[in-house]
């Protein structure tokens, strides 16, 4: 009977099945496990020749293939960083360092003594090198290499500020002192590091221009006078030095910022020069008094802070034997200093009316009284006046009612008077420039010494300094640095336009708030802001200095402080103020990105890209022949391995801190191990019937 035969096809078929679900149901908790089912084929004996009825009862079932299924298990986070999973297709490729390669889902990685990364069973796990750059390099062994992080100098500083505009410079003390907090507006600090790594602190001061104007009196030599101001010349004054009309000087001076006097009979070479020679530094309101001699100047507020005016270089060959070198003996400086820092005025506009109190056609000469009643306009204020008034009683008067002239005129700071004068002053705000003659009339009666609206003196005014700024820079608040301020004028390299220790001049618009200049350079609308250098700023490094031959390749810091503003707010650093530098670090953790990057971190707060991890894909993973230890090797029927990053081609992502679970879907294989039992208990009952059959025949 083939009957016996069907029915051992069917228990050994069954008995397969079993032993698949039950391995199965064994590695449902084995990481990266892939189920597998039994695949079952029926079986037919054919004549070759002569065959019978096609009702042919068949002789039993065989398996035919134990196939694995590659769907993902779920996903779960660990707390390892070198737990690896894929999210989606791929698997990890092994090597045990003896030319055999594997593939596996499992991605239960860890460090060996050597610092590979290397799966439980110790093969390891193959990547892409990476190089500075961060082109691939070829497969490799992956590894964590790289235990440290070298230092690194500061090279580059972001600083974004605001300074608040409602900030009065006018507080400001006169002189600057970067221990005085009171001479500067506002400071910041930020840490920098070294080329061996330590740590400094560059701090930046920013001083605003007070609003005042530097005033320069010189006094010019007398007639037949060897030396300037002494009482021994004739008393007169020349009206030209060495040919040049004193009143040109303002014009030339204006024009070239300096004037040069060539050889002559008394003197071989003279030069009035401004400092730095900077278009920016202005000369303003040149006066010649030829009584006394005295020629002044003044120079506009925002040059203040670009520089001072000097003189320099007098040689005198005259037998009058006055010396060799007689420094300033031509103009020589009334008032130049005080305390070695220039004069200075208020920069606001001041108009002056006296009261022409000894007029007799206006005052009574008995009483001082006015004569006839009038009205004072001031600025479109009315103020009455009667015959009973002084010049004194008008001047306290005006005084009296400043508060209702300011009113009207809100850019007038005071209206003040002085009665040993009889002169009245209106001192217009700082912020408000030059702004004309303000309208005073005293009808035809006016008590002053002047016709209407012309008053007695006008003192220009300057608002040139809003929004300029001196910016210095110290290490370790102590050492001054060198921020790009050009050298001065007759010291070594001024020529090539070198640099030297001292403040920057930045400058912000007064409307909108703006950078507008920063160190000489005028920002175009929507242009990058132009960097500062800044040089000796890194003790470690001896060659972080200017070198003058090679200005144009300067190493040190490059500061920008691009997004800088005057508003009126609190003074802050903006957030993304950094700099580049760090010290050394020591290796803290390692993790993946979803493109597979190996990504050191290290206690400096730096990360560093040590390897690409390098995920396989084949034509045919059903082809993969298992290897245990939940791993595969390619066969002829998979095809080989196509190697990519995560995320590209056909290779699913990677998770760190993430392993893939088995697929065993425990409820389905339970089903499944009722039907095996089943098929092998009804396989059994054949044998048994058949059995009883043939005793059945032999006792006949």
């Amino acid at each position: 009977m083939a009957g016996f035969n069907t029915a051992v096809t069917g228990i050994k078929s069954a008995t397969t099945e079993l032993d698949v679900v039950g391995n199965n149901i064994a590695n449902s908790s084995t990481v990266g496990f892939k189920a597998s089912r039994t695949e079952f084929g029926d079986i037919y004996s054919n004549a070759v020749v002569g065959a019978g009825s096609s009702n042919v009862a068949g002789s039993g079932v065989t398996v035919t293939d134990i196939a694995q299924d590659f769907k993902s298990g779920t996903i779960e986070f660990t707390n390892s960083n070198l737990d690896l999973a894929i999210n989606g297709s791929g698997f990890f490729q092994l090597s045990d360092g003896q030319g055999g390669v594997t593939y596996t889902r499992a991605g239960s990685f860890e460090l060996d003594k050597d610092g590979f990364i290397v799966s439980k069973n110790g093969k390891y796990l193959q990547g892409y090198g990476l190089d500075a750059q961060g082109n691939q390099l070829p497969l490799r062994n992956m590894a964590v290499d790289q235990k440290e992080s070298p230092p690194h100098a500061t090279e580059n500083i972001a600083l974004s500020f605001n300074i608040d505009s409602a900030a009065d410079s006018s507080l400001l003390a006169p002189i600057y002192d970067k221990n005085n907090a009171s001479s500067f507006t506002w400071s910041t600090t930020v840490e920098t590091f070294d080329s061996l790594g330590n740590s400094h602190n560059i701090k930046f001061n920013f001083a605003e221009q007070r609003p005042v104007r530097e005033v320069y009196e010189y006094t010019v030599m007398e007639n037949d006078d060897a030396t300037a101001g002494d009482g021994n010349g004739d008393g007169t004054f020349p009206a030209t030095i060495s040919g040049i009309a004193i009143a040109d000087l303002a014009a030339q001076l204006t024009a070239d910022n300096h004037i040069d006097w060539g050889a002559n009979a008394t003197y071989t070479q003279y030069r009035l020069d401004l400092e730095q020679q900077d278009p920016r530094i202005d000369v303003d309101s040149m006066t010649f008094d030829p009584a006394t001699g005295t020629l002044s100047f003044e120079l506009k507020a925002d040059s203040s802070a670009t520089g001072d005016v000097r003189v320099v270089g007098l040689e005198d060959t005259d037998a009058d034997g006055i010396g060799d070198l007689a420094t300033q003996a031509v103009l020589v400086p009334n008032n130049l200093t005080i305390d070695g820092y220039p004069a200075t005025r208020d920069a606001n506009e001041v108009q002056s009316y006296t009261l022409d109190a000894a007029n007799a056609a206006i005052f009574d000469a008995a009483n001082g009284t006015l004569l006839a009643a009038t009205d004072l306009d001031i600025g479109g204020y009315l103020i009455p006046l009667d015959t009973s008034m002084t010049a004194d009683d008008i001047g306290q008067l005006i005084a009296d009612s400043a508060e209702s002239i300011k009113e009207l005129n809100p850019d007038i700071k005071a209206v003040q008077y002085d009665s040993s004068t009889n002169t009245f002053d209106i001192i217009w705000e700082e912020e408000s420039g030059d702004v004309g003659i303000l309208p005073v009339s005293g009808g035809a009666t006016s008590p002053f010494t002047t016709a209407d609206n012309t008053p007695a003196s006008n003192v220009k005014g300057d608002n040139s300094f809003m929004g300029v700024y001196r910016m210095y820079g110290y290490l370790n608040d102590d050492q001054q640095l060198n921020l790009g301020k050009r050298v001065d004028p007759g010291e070594a390299g001024f020529a090539a336009q070198n640099t030297e220790v001292g403040p920057v001049v930045i400058r912000f618009n007064p409307t909108t708030g703006v950078l507008s200049e920063v160190n000489g350079e005028t920002l175009i609308a929507g242009g990058a802001v132009p960097k500062l250098t800044i040089l000796g700023a890194d003790p470690a490094n001896p060659t972080d200095t200017i070198l003058e031959s090679d200005i144009d390749n300067l190493k040190g810091i490059q500061l920008d402080i691009a997004g800088s503003t005057q508003y009126r707010d609190a003074n802050i650093v903006k957030p993304g103020g950094s700099q580049d530098g760090y010290t050394k670090g020591d290796l803290i953790g390692v993790s993946f990105a979803e493109t597979g990057e190996m990504v050191a971190s290290f206690s400096n707060g730096q990360l560093m890209n040590l390897g690409l991890v390098a995920v396989a894909t084949f034509e045919n993973q059903s082809g993969l022949q298992p290897a245990g230890d939940t791993e595969w090797v390619a066969t002829l029927e998979s095809g080989q391995a196509s190697l990519n990053p995560p995320g590209t081609g056909l290779s699913g992502t990677l998770r760190s801190a993430a392993l893939e679970q088995s697929n065993v879907d425990l409820s389905e294989e339970l089903v499944k191990l009722i039907e095996a039992q089943r098929n092998y208990q009804a396989n059994s009952k054949t044998l048994e019937t058949l059995n009883t059959v043939t005793q059945s025949i032999l006792q006949i």
